[in-house]
C-alpha cells in the first residue's frame, strides 16, 4: 500500500475524516479537485453535536476563536423588510449564556457544547491548517479522483492533477468518499439518488457591507427572514452577509442584477460589495447505498438536504467520525469486517431522518409564504393589524428548524450489527432529546459532582463506565484477548447513575452506547466480538 487511507474530497467532511484518522494514528492522503478551500458561504451553523465531536478532537475552542464572537446571540427574526417592521423574533442565547444554561440544567437532555455560528468559508481553512501540521496527513488540493478499482485486498485510486492533466495511481487499504453531491466515488460504485431534485430555485448574493444601520436595524440576529421568500444571514455580525432569495417560477437567473436584488429584498439601497452571486437549487435526496467492500462514503456524497435546520454539514461531521474510527479499527487489526457494513446500517437511517426533517421544516416556510399579503407593508391601522396577525401565525408555527434536538442529538442505531440491542425503545421526539443509554443511542452529556464533563472522562476508544463496586474483569479480559482497547471509568455519582440507567455502560469511540447491564454479560467474549464487528 502507498497509504492506508485515501480521502476523496477536501470539504468539511473530508477534512474532518482526515483529522479523525490522523488522531487515531492512521496515515492519510486527502485529495481535493479544487485548488483551495471553498469560496462559497455554505453552511452557517455548527450544531451542538458537531461541537461535541470537535471538542473530543481537541479543536472546539480553536474553531470558536474564528467564529462569530461568543457573546453574540443566535436570534432568528422575521421582518416585512429590514427598512420596515419586525414581525416575530425567536430568541436564542449566546455561547456563554447557553453554557450557563447547560450547566444549570444538568439532566442529560442537552449537548455538552452550545451551537456556534460559523460559515464553511471560515471552517475549512482552519481544518486544512491543522492538518498541515500533522505528519500523518498529505493533502493535495487541485487533484481529482477519476476512478478506482477495489480488488478485495486493497483499492487502486486513479487521480489526475487538474492544472496539468498529469495522472497517477495510488494504492490504499480503504477509500473514503467525501467528495460532495457530484461524488465520483458514488458514481463509480453505481449508487443512485432517492428523493426530489431541485426542490426550489434560489439566488444567492454574498456581499460585504458596513451598513449596519439597515442590516442590524432591529439588533443583532443570526437570520433575518422575509415572508416574500428571502433570508439574510449575518456571517460575522460586522461586514459579511449572505442573502438567499427564492426565485419565482420562470425567472431568468442570468438577467438578475445581484445588487438590485439585494436592494429590493431588504427594502432600500445601501453600500454593497458583491463577493459572490449565483443561482442554486437545493435537493432532498438520499443515496441508495453508502458503500461496499473497501470503499465507503460520508456527507453530501450520500445525502443532500435543504439548508433549513443546518443538517447537511453537521450530519456529515457525524458520518466522518463514524467512518474514521471504524477504518482505524480495521487497520489496527482488531476491527472485524462487520464494522464496514455498520456504516450504512447506522448512518443511512440518520440520512433518511434529516431528509424528512428538512422537508418538514420547508413545509413551515411554505405555510408562512402562503399566508403573505402585501398589506403588511402598509403604514396604516389595517397594515398594523395584518402585521400583528401575521406575526402571531409565525410564532404559532414556531421555529422547529433551529430547535429540533431530537434530529440533531438522538441518532439511534436500531439496525446496527455492532450494537447489543434491547427491546423497549424509549420515546423519540423531534424537538427534544430524551436522555437514555438504550444501546445504539448517543450517551447523555452530564457534569459530574466534581464539575467535570463525563464526555471529557471517556477514553479515545471504548470506555466501560462503572457505577458500582462489582467486578468488571470478565469484560476487560475478553477485550484484552481480542485486542479491543477498552478503558475503565469508575464513577460514584448517584445523579449520573440515574441518568445512565445501568451499573455498567459501554460507550464507543463516537460516544454511542454499545452495551449496558447491571451485571457482566453472560458471554463477555461474544459481546466483545459483536461490538468489534467480528462475523459469527
Amino acid at each position: 500500500m502507498d497509504v492506508p487511507v485515501i480521502v476523496a474530497g477536501g470539504g468539511p467532511v473530508g477534512l474532518t475524516t482526515a483529522f479523525e484518522l490522523q488522531s487515531r494514528g492512521v496515515r492519510t492522503l486527502l485529495l481535493e479537485r479544487n485548488p483551495s478551500t471553498t469560496r462559497h458561504p455554505k453552511m452557517d451553523v455548527t450544531n451542538g453535536r458537531s461541537m461535541e465531536l470537535f471538542r473530543r478532537m481537541g479543536i472546539a475552542e480553536k474553531i470558536r476563536d474564528i467564529a462569530v464572537p461568543r457573546g453574540n446571540p443566535m436570534d432568528v427574526s422575521w421582518v416585512t423588510r429590514l427598512n420596515e417592521w419586525e414581525l416575530a423574533r425567536f430568541r436564542y442565547p449566546d455561547v456563554e449564556s447557553w453554557r450557563e444554561d447547560i450547566r444549570a440544567n444538568n439532566d442529560g437532555s442537552q449537548p455538552l457544547e452550545p451551537y456556534m455560528r460559523l460559515s464553511q468559508v471560515v471552517l475549512e481553512p482552519l481544518l486544512r491548517g491543522l492538518l498541515e501540521e500533522s505528519p500523518l496527513v498529505e493533502m493535495r488540493f487541485g487533484w481529482a479522483v477519476e476512478g478506482f478499482d477495489d480488488d478485495g485486498e486493497g483499492v487502486t485510486v486513479h487521480l489526475r492533477e487538474v492544472a496539468t492533466g498529469r495522472t497517477e495511481r495510488q494504492r490504499c487499504a480503504l477509500l473514503a468518499g467525501c467528495d460532495g453531491g457530484g461524488s465520483i466515488v458514488r458514481e463509480k460504485l453505481g449508487f443512485a439518488w432517492d428523493g426530489q431534485y431541485n426542490v426550489a430555485r434560489f439566488f444567492m448574493v454574498h456581499f460585504r457591507s458596513e451598513a449596519r444601520d439597515l442590516l442590524q436595524r432591529f439588533g443583532i440576529a443570526w437570520h433575518y427572514q422575509s415572508p416574500a421568500g428571502s433570508t439574510l444571514i449575518a456571517q460575522d455580525d460586522e461586514e459579511i452577509w449572505t442573502l438567499h432569495c427564492m426565485l419565482p417560477e420562470g425567472a431568468d437567473a442570468a438577467a438578475i442584477d445581484p445588487r438590485q436584488l439585494a436592494f429590493d429584498a431588504l427594502g432600500q439601497e445601501f453600500p454593497i460589495e458583491v463577493i459572490q452571486a449565483n443561482p442554486w437549487s437545493p435537493h432532498l435526496v438520499l443515496a441508495n447505498g453508502y458503500g461496499r467492500g473497501r470503499v465507503w462514503m460520508a456527507g453530501d456524497a450520500v445525502h443532500q438536504v435543504i439548508p433549513t435546520g443546518g443538517y447537511g454539514m453537521n450530519t456529515g461531521i457525524g458520518d466522518a467520525v463514524d467512518l474514521a474510527w471504524k477504518y482505524a479499527a480495521i487497520l489496527q487489526g482488531w476491527g472485524g469486517s462487520a464494522l464496514l457494513d455498520s456504516i450504512e446500517a447506522e448512518r443511512r437511517p440518520v440520512g433518511r431522518a434529516i431528509v424528512d426533517a428538512s422537508r418538514l421544516h420547508m413545509g413551515v416556510r411554505l405555510k408562512i409564504a402562503q399566508a403573505y399579503a402585501p398589506i403588511i407593508h402598509d403604514d396604516t391601522p389595517e397594515g398594523a393589524a395584518a402585521r400583528d396577525a401575521y406575526g402571531a401565525l409565525i410564532a404559532e408555527l414556531g421555529n422547529a428548524e433551529n430547535e429540533s434536538r431530537g434530529i440533531e442529538l438522538d441518532h439511534r442505531y436500531r439496525q446496527s450489527p455492532i450494537v447489543c440491542h434491547e427491546c423497549d425503545e424509549p420515546e423519540w421526539r423531534l424537538r427534544d432529546y430524551v436522555p437514555s443509554t438504550w444501546p445504539g443511542m448517543r450517551a447523555p452529556h452530564l457534569f459530574l459532582e466534581d464539575g467535570s464533563a463525563i464526555f471529557d472522562r471517556l477514553g479515545p476508544w471504548f470506555t466501560l463506565v462503572r457505577f458500582t463496586d462489582a467486578p468488571a474483569q470478565p469484560l476487560l479480559d475478553a477485550a484484552r484477548e481480542r485486542g479491543v482497547p477498552v478503558d475503565l471509568l469508575d464513577i460514584r455519582d448517584a445523579h449520573a447513575r440515574r441518568i445512565y440507567e445501568r451499573d455498567f455502560v459501554l460507550i464507543r469511540p463516537d460516544q454511542h452506547v454499545a452495551w449496558r447491564g447491571d451485571a457482566m454479560p453472560e458471554d463477555p467474549m461474544a459481546m466483545i466480538d459483536r461490538i468489534r464487528g467480528a462475523r459469527s
